[in-house]
């Protein structure tokens, strides 16, 4: 976004939201489930947390979920940044503000799709750390084996 063309083309559009999002979804956010991971059973005594295939099954929900979210925003925010741009032979604007919005439909359901993935990746992770802190030390399966 330093190169004055492209920020030219992408300032007040989907494109600069989605590209916060990549850094405070996707990174701050999967840093910060990484490290609940990791801290949860070592701050209340657990070999480990109760699932580590939830473990798995959330984070490939998120990531799933947060580059639908993601790429749709900047999808979006490009298409928007053209329409506002195009001009008409006499230099009158060839879409209005609503036609924008209007193209945007389809990006915005895919963006609710890919935020609701993530927020059921952050709901399975609650349950995995729920299930780590007041269930048993392991999941049933490991139990078993272990005995």
């Amino acid at each position: 976004m330093s190169i004055k063309t492209v920020n030219a083309l992408s300032h007040y559009t989907d494109w600069t939201i989605g590209h916060v999002h990549s850094g405070a979804l996707g990174w701050v956010g999967f840093i910060s489930m990484g490290s609940i991971y990791f801290l949860i059973p070592k701050l209340f005594g657990k070999e480990q947390m109760y699932s580590l295939k939830l473990i798995d099954l959330h984070l490939w929900i998120a990531t799933i979920g947060i580059v639908l979210y993601i790429v749709s925003m900047w999808i979006a925010g490009v298409m928007q940044g053209l329409m506002w741009r195009e001009l008409e032979v006499d230099g009158t604007l060839a879409n209005s503000f609503v036609q924008s919005l209007e193209a945007m439909y389809p990006y915005y359901i895919v963006r609710f799709l890919g935020g609701l993935l993530y927020l059921v990746g952050i709901l399975i992770m609650a349950y995995n750390t729920w299930k780590t802190i007041y269930g048993p030390s392991a999941a049933p399966a490991a139990q078993a084996q272990a005995a």
